[in-house]
């Protein structure tokens, strides 16, 4: 019967393990995904920007 207990343990243990693993899994993903979006709307916001160089400064009008 003492076979039948520690089998029980090993299986919840493996269980547990796998439940684990498949929540990293998902962490992994998500932090890639966000980050992936945050790459892409500074890639945006960069475009949306003229150069340093060819902005003209205010012609004043006399």
């Amino acid at each position: 019967m003492g076979i039948w207990v520690e089998l029980g343990i090993f299986v919840l243990a493996l269980a547990f393990g796998l439940w684990q693993i498949q929540d990293v899994k998902k962490a992994q993903a998500e932090r890639l995904r966000r980050e992936a979006e945050e790459r892409e709307s500074q890639a945006r916001l960069d475009a949306a920007k003229p150069p340093e160089g060819l902005v003209k400064p205010p012609q004043d009008k006399e």
